[in-house]
């Protein structure tokens, strides 16, 4: 986590003390948490006794305009979103409520602990809940364009300028079968971050963080953010397991065509995850190299085996599936063993 701008927090603490109607010096601010953005995450504990969080996301670095539309219309259909309080976007604050210091990945143990596989449940629920009650049509769309300079981040950061790698055989003809495969997908509302990071547990129920940037996309896309993120590695016998249980969920529901089959669709999810993990290892990268963020580079050989999986369910691409395991892979960890 970057430290604190000492300016913003300072402004931030005028801002608390003139809401709540106290001194400057009864404020009561403590750092709770940062993330990959600018923003900063502060508890605001009050004389009562209760707590706030105040989201810090200075203005002319991070728009929060989205996270404040899309919070409440989540929270008028009924999705566990924090409650704004108060919102000045001209300062970039935000008082949200403390939903507490427990994500979802500090309840995780194990791939096959029953308590890891019983939040996973919890949470796929919650994307069920998430696409039938919040509509897309309000959200950016999650089109080509956007599709193909997520997946650009791969060759750019990770390749070019972090292991000095031209782009690999077979590139572009998987690029654009992830793309038509992505967009072949009913559109529904997407969190596109939906990651036990940006999941916060109050008793046995998840709460949503982290939505600004949620688009109208792939129906697979959160499904896929979940069961192939940063925090767990399941095997194929698992991940196929819950894909096809969301596939009926979603056929049941309507959000999904019922001729949609289980092969397509489980095609379309492994598509979908091989989209994600090169994005994230191409941002992965920009991260550490452009905005001096550490602590990411270790997670990179973790979500090269994310897409070592996704590809190997797919047919084809063998010349980029051979130069990923007889270029990519050697050549990721010796960097990695050479980096301080």
């Amino acid at each position: 986590m970057s430290d604190a701008d000492p300016s913003r927090l300072d402004l931030l603490s005028q801002w608390a003390a003139q809401r709540h109607g106290l001194s400057r010096q009864m404020v009561d601010l403590r750092l709770a948490a940062g993330d990959a953005s600018f923003r900063r995450y502060y508890r605001l504990h009050l004389p009562d006794g209760t707590t706030r969080m105040l989201m810090d996301a200075p203005p002319e670095q991070e728009n929060s305009r989205p996270f404040v539309s899309i919070a409440r219309r989540w929270a008028a259909a009924g999705l566990a979103v924090p409650t704004l309080h108060e919102v000045d976007l001209s300062q970039g604050f935000l008082e949200l409520d403390d939903l507490g210091d427990t994500p979802l990945q500090a309840c995780l143990g194990s791939e096959a602990d029953a308590m890891t596989l019983g939040w996973h449940e919890r949470a796929i629920a919650l994307i069920h809940e998430l696409q039938n009650r919040a509509g897309p049509d309000e959200l950016p769309s999650f089109d080509a364009d956007l599709l193909g300079r997520e997946l650009d981040l791969f060759p750019e950061w990770c390749l070019g300028e972090w292991l000095g790698m031209e782009t690999p055989p077979g590139w572009a003809a998987l690029r654009e079968k992830l793309v038509a495969s992505a967009l072949a997908q009913p559109v529904v509302t997407v969190h596109r971050d939906y990651d036990a990071m940006n999941l916060m547990v109050q008793g046995n129920a998840l709460h949503l963080i982290d939505f600004q940037d949620a688009v109208a996309g792939p129906i697979s896309y959160d499904l896929i953010s979940l069961l192939r993120g940063r925090y767990c590695h399941f095997d194929a016998t698992c991940f196929a397991a819950w894909v096809e249980g969301f596939r009926q969920r979603a056929a049941a529901d309507g959000r999904l065509l019922s001729r949609v089959d289980a092969e397509t669709f489980l095609a379309q999810a492994q598509a979908m995850a091989a989209q994600r993990s090169l994005k994230v290892l191409g941002i992965f990268c920009r991260l550490t190299l452009r905005d001096a963020k550490s602590g990411y580079l270790a997670r990179l050989p973790h979500f090269l085996t994310h897409l070592e999986d996704s590809l190997a369910g797919l047919e084809g691409h063998e010349a980029f599936k051979g130069w990923l395991a007889e270029t990519f892979r050697p050549a990721l960890m010796a960097r990695l063993e050479s980096t301080p």
